[in-house]
């Protein structure tokens, strides 16, 4: 590699320096790894280790399609597409084989509860993440999609149109529903959010 970090460069530039250098895909992944982990985590019901599996089944799409890439659009929409859809391509292949859905707790959010007075806390914290987890998986997937990309992930309506490639106006009425939804819900369950 150059003497420009790659740290220093935006997406697009490292796309096209990776067609020509395979070793400048790695920092693409290193950038996007956990945010993909965690989006995949959160819009299904699947383990770490399949959500981790799911992260390296995107990554070897995108490597393999990334002379396809439109350099004018955003780099991480495209990824949070190809990833989305890789989710639901597993989550089909589960449904096929009669897998159950199960609600999978965060390790990591244990593993790193403090042993001080603020446990209490924690603990409920982790409870209320683990129902609102729940509640998202109840939702029809279309309105799971939606909040988990605005809410969780942090995108806007027109990455979310990008990734969902649907138009912006649908993608506004699937969270206002969605967001309906949700409160009903936890309604219906008797959970104060």
């Amino acid at each position: 590699m150059t003497a420009i970090s790659p740290e220093q460069l935006d997406d697009v530039q490292l796309v096209k320096l990776a067609l020509e250098d395979v070793e400048y895909f790695e920092p693409l992944m290193a950038r996007y790894e956990r945010q993909l982990l965690r989006y995949v985590l959160r819009i299904s019901s699947f383990s770490e280790a399949e959500a981790e599996e799911i992260v390296q089944e995107v990554f070897l799409k995108t490597w393999k399609n990334l002379r396809d890439f439109d350099g004018g659009l955003k780099f991480s929409s495209w990824l949070y597409r190809i990833a989305h859809n890789e989710t639901i391509s597993h989550f089909r292949k589960h449904q096929v084989r009669g897998m159950d859905r199960q609600l999978h707790l965060d390790e990591d959010l244990y593993n790193s509860l403090p042993s001080e007075l603020h446990l209490q806390d924690e603990i409920a914290k982790t409870q209320r993440n683990a129902v609102i987890q729940n509640l998202l998986q109840q939702l029809p997937e279309q309105y799971c999609d939606v909040l988990v990309l605005k809410f969780f992930e942090d995108r806007s309506y027109e990455e979310i149109s990008d990734i969902l490639k649907k138009p912006m106006g649908t993608v506004a009425t699937l969270i206002n529903r969605a967001k309906q939804q949700f409160k009903q819900l936890a309604h219906d369950y008797k959970i104060a959010l």
